[in-house]
């Protein structure tokens, strides 16, 4: 039997959730560890404050996961909540800040488990008016222009930045909509998987009709002409098959 699969997310709320601990022994586990179990209509799921510091919540999520895989179940844990790999990324990019915000931001992508929450991580990005995407093209715009406020001969220079940022205002453009396009990303999926599951336990009514009954069968074989006797107008016309369509 495979194991149970826990996937703990920091959510772009700044609550960390745990999903999939469906049995009692693994949410024993996560409420053990800290998380506050919540019991509704979603069903049971665990989570933790998002007023939680964020050393406390890579403790708690780590802790978790090392119980719940002693345990023996599969857990995904993203870098942003493992403790172990924190130490090694408090400062993955050293003075690089704005670059290290994308990476986390590119760990809660590649987390989601849904259209909806895809949307929300992307948003981050492709905010027509607050994304990064946004904030790099005017920052590309402006470097451009203090280039010329500094140098009235660097014009050449100042162009360049100035087509870099052209081009990230046409890549803005390419994603227009994007948002209600990636709420429907999950629909689509699940469409997808459900229909060979349909065809493979259904019945499939078309055989069905087709099915020739054994007493039909025998019926035909016996009124068949026998291969010795001649057709009526003394000539074969050999079937040929038409074109496939």
């Amino acid at each position: 039997m495979p194991a149970l699969s826990i996937t703990l997310t920091h959510e772009l709320s700044g609550s960390v959730v745990a999903k999939g601990a469906a049995d009692d022994l693994s949410a024993q586990l996560l409420k053990h560890a800290g998380f506050q179990q919540i019991d509704d209509w979603y069903g049971r799921r665990h989570r933790l404050s998002t007023t939680t510091p964020l050393d406390d919540k890579v403790a708690i999520a780590s802790h978790a996961a090392e119980m719940l895989r002693a345990a023996r179940y599969d857990v995904v844990l993203p870098p942003s909540l493992d403790s172990g790999r924190m130490s090694l990324r408090a400062h993955p990019l050293g003075p690089y800040t704005a670059g290290a915000e994308l990476l986390r931001i590119t760990d809660q992508i590649r987390a989601a488990e849904t259209g909806a929450d895809l949307q929300r991580a992307v948003d981050h990005l492709l905010h027509p008016d607050h994304g990064a995407l946004e904030r790099v093209r005017e920052a590309l715009e402006a470097a451009g222009e203090q280039i010329n406020d500094l140098d009235d001969e660097a014009h050449s220079l100042a162009d360049r930045f100035g087509v870099a940022s052209d081009f990230l205002y046409a890549a803005q453009a390419e994603v227009v909509g994007y948002g209600d396009e990636l709420h429907r990303v999950n629909t689509a999926s699940e469409r997808h998987t459900e229909a060979p599951t349909r065809s493979s336990t259904l019945p499939d009514h078309r055989d069905a009709a087709r099915a020739t009954s054994p007493a039909a069968a025998k019926a035909q074989v016996s009124s068949s002409p026998s291969p010795d006797v001649a057709q009526p107008n003394g000539a074969t016309h050999p079937h040929v098959p038409g074109p496939r369509r």
